[in-house]
């Protein structure tokens, strides 16, 4: 159900404060977190269109001072493919009636988090046929659903990237994928006092997510972060089954 009013816009501004602070504190996940929500509250457009817009600001502003560690070999496939299944996931939200494009939605989310949390080693997702695959796949969940980050946490995973690794170049990611998305899906349609709480939101929830940086372990955080996408991915596919 789309909510509005000032209820709304707390919950708006509650959501992207947790994704806000949850990206910042593990260097990934405010879609994950962020979108399931998203869409009950916003619609799925208007959610998937949000995300996109906010989780390339975040990346743009994290990318600041980890540019240096971009690995452009592995960027350039990455980010070609995406480009062009970015189109194919902008269409896809547009053909789909709410409930089914709910369902669908929240189930690439589940699968996606499930993939992740079980550390699934896929040989295909190595070199660059792997980038290649992990990019396309990342091109059209990101347009289509908001979530492009899973099957770039698995190329990396299969390619045996650190954290430190992993982070700028998932930033960098971030920031084309995202903008490509927008560019297809175009900014959502929100009131000024919208916009001011999702501001307000990422800038309080990034303060929250670098205090908390130092204090929860890496792992844990991770762990938070995937359990609640889970939950959110399951939560969206029941909306989805029931306004069927």
């Amino acid at each position: 159900m789309v909510i509005g009013g000032w209820t709304g816009d707390v919950l708006l501004a509650g959501i992207v404060l947790l994704g806000s602070s949850v990206q910042w504190l593990t260097g990934m996940g405010f879609a994950l977190v962020a979108v399931p929500a998203l869409i009950l509250l916003l619609g799925p457009a208007e959610g998937v269109v949000l995300a996109n817009c906010a989780a390339g600001v975040i990346s743009v502003v994290g990318l600041a001072g980890g540019w240096r560690r971009v690995r452009l070999g592995a960027m350039v496939p990455l980010c070609a493919a995406a480009a062009c299944t970015v189109p194919a996931g902008a269409w896809l939200t547009r053909q789909l009636p709410a409930p089914v494009l709910l369902l669908v939605m929240g189930a690439l989310v589940t699968v996606a988090v499930l993939l992740v949390m079980r550390g699934a080693r896929v040989p295909a997702l190595r070199g660059t046929k792997g980038a290649v695959a992990a990019g396309a796949a990342g091109g059209f969940m990101n347009s289509a659903a908001g979530v492009g980050g899973p099957p770039i946490s698995l190329y990396a995973l299969n390619a045996g990237w650190t954290v430190r690794e992993f982070v700028p170049n998932a930033q960098f990611y971030g920031v084309i994928v995202n903008a490509f998305s927008v560019a297809a899906n175009g900014v959502p349609t929100l009131s000024t006092p919208k916009w001011v709480s999702v501001a307000v939101a990422m800038a309080v929830g990034g303060a929250i997510g670098r205090g908390l940086s130092d204090r929860i372990p890496e792992r844990r955080a991770r762990q938070l972060v995937l359990s609640l996408a889970l939950a959110g991915g399951v939560t969206a596919v029941g909306k989805g089954l029931w306004g069927l």
